[in-house]
């Protein structure tokens, strides 16, 4: 075989391999391709992003457009399979923030904060995550005879997200605290356990009602418990 015929070949296999390497490139960069849709800012980075199953995934920038008298805004955050994860921002139009919230699961859990159009404080809630698949609480129920005492009491939760702890409402002009509430897995408390509508003022021209009204949790426990001579329970801490 003469050295023309030898490199004829090599430049013939060299090709090949070339060819072949590029379209199994091709094939790769394909196949690594999850997005269906997605958009591309100035700098590069892809949001919005579609996978191949219809789900949302990633960072999102989402625009409301005014409607029907209602202004418009802008919230920007990550989602996983569509459900919202994490912290998450809302704007007005104007670029002005106006709510800071945290999910888990797609429901709101943690702090979460909110604003006037223009800067001021709103209101802060508190809220929990309660996993859909074990939407049980434990919480402390003052006992019958004692209410310096409590016992521990098992509840089922109605939602995957519950107001849990302080909630806070401001005088936007003055940042002053104008009202707070208290609550424990959704149940709405006062000072020293007491529900918050127990410490309220009675409605005038009617005397104060003699007894404290209770949490819907704790008037399931007294009827489960309606007509036992002796409940065992424990020391701990009052409510509140």
């Amino acid at each position: 075989m003469t050295n023309h015929t030898s490199t004829s070949i090599s430049r013939i296999l060299t090709t090949a391999a070339f060819t072949i390497s590029l379209l199994i490139l091709s094939i790769q960069h394909a196949t690594a391709q999850p997005w269906q849709a997605f958009s591309v800012t100035e700098e590069g980075d892809t949001l919005n992003r579609i996978d191949t199953k219809g789900l949302r995934q990633g960072p999102w920038l989402i625009r409301v457009e005014p409607l029907r008298g209602e202004p418009g805004y802008e919230e920007e955050g990550e989602f996983v399979d569509s459900k919202k994860q994490g912290l998450w921002k809302r704007f007005t139009l104007e670029g002005d923030m106006i709510a800071v919230e945290r999910y888990r699961e797609g429901f709101k859990d943690g702090r979460q904060t909110y604003f006037t159009r223009i800067g001021e404080p709103l209101r802060e809630e508190s809220w929990k995550y309660v996993d859909p698949k074990n939407p049980y609480d434990t919480i402390d129920v003052p006992d019958l005879d004692n209410p310096m005492l409590t016992k521990s009491m098992i509840i089922k939760l109605e939602s995957a997200e519950v107001r849990h702890g302080e909630w806070r409402y401001y005088e936007p002009a003055t940042g002053r605290v104008m009202k707070t509430e208290q609550y424990i897995s959704g149940q709405k408390f006062g000072p020293a356990g007491r529900t918050q509508a127990a410490r309220e003022p009675a409605p005038a021209g009617k005397e104060a009602e003699k007894s404290t009204p209770k949490p819907k949790a704790v008037e399931e426990w007294e009827k489960l418990n309606k007509g036992k001579k002796k409940i065992t329970v424990r020391d701990g801490r009052t409510g509140g």
